[in-house]
């Protein structure tokens, strides 16, 4: 058995807090600061709970009704230049009044685009000619061409055609070589003629890579004592014959 939790989702931490003022329907002007903090911090904890990540706006303003419950806990109060005594809350009040006033107006506004979007636009002639002029011929799209627009258009591609032209290419070459080829290979020639010069090898295969794939695989025959090598005569030539514990030693 398994249950899902589903959480609001609010658009900032002021929209949750106005939520949870309108929802207990609390004074604006004298919020109970820590019920309203109780809430929002338990909301910011379901969401970490929940492996959601928390907008830094929440965690700040987590901190700030912290700040503020932390100040009306403590017995010195701050007065102004009169000696009024200042209400800590003061600033978070206004914040909220000012949220609150935009959110209704983005609401105003929202209906009115509702309306707007439901309105048939008139009057836009050329948009309307060129709409027609697409459904029946291209006159209407020719009236306004001439030859600058055309040597523009010209320009542009013959811009885009060298930079296509002169944009770097990789060509990726696939060789038909393994390395397990090439110890077959090797393997079989020692088995048939004993004795097999490398340049025999490089004869073969005289291609780079041909020539490291044929190295690469006398190695790991060494390794596995399949076969032995000897000094030979010629610039780096060796013989490679089949493996004998002399020769190895």
């Amino acid at each position: 058995m398994s249950f899902e939790i589903k959480l609001p989702l609010f658009e900032g931490p002021f929209d949750l807090l106005l939520f949870f003022i309108e929802r207990d329907e609390l004074d604006i002007h004298d919020i109970p600061i820590f019920k309203i903090t109780n809430d929002f911090m338990a909301y910011v904890s379901e969401l970490e709970s929940l492996n959601i990540e928390v907008a830094s706006e929440f965690i700040l303003t987590a901190a700030t009704l912290m700040r503020i419950k932390a100040k009306l806990l403590l017995p010195r109060t701050e007065k102004d230049e009169q000696g009024n005594e200042i209400d800590p809350r003061q600033e978070l009040v206004q914040h909220l009044l000012e949220y609150k006033k935009y959110k209704n107006i983005l609401d105003d506004l929202a209906g009115l685009e509702d309306r707007r979007l439901q309105m048939e636009t008139r009057g836009n002639i050329p948009a309307e000619l060129q709409h027609i002029a697409s459904q029946s011929n291209l006159d209407y799209e020719l009236q306004d061409l001439n030859l600058y627009k055309l040597m523009r258009v010209f320009e542009k591609v013959m811009n885009r055609f060298e930079e296509e032209q002169n944009r770097p290419k990789h060509t990726v070459y696939t060789y038909p070589y393994t390395i397990e080829d090439q110890k077959s290979f090797i393997v079989e020639r020692v088995t048939r003629d004993a004795i097999v010069d490398f340049t025999e090898l490089i004869e073969a295969y005289p291609d780079k890579i041909g020539i490291i794939f044929n190295f690469l695989a006398i190695l790991e025959l060494l390794q596995l004592n399949t076969i032995s090598i000897l000094i030979s005569e010629g610039f780096n030539n060796f013989r490679i014959t089949a493996y004998q514990e002399n020769q190895a030693a």
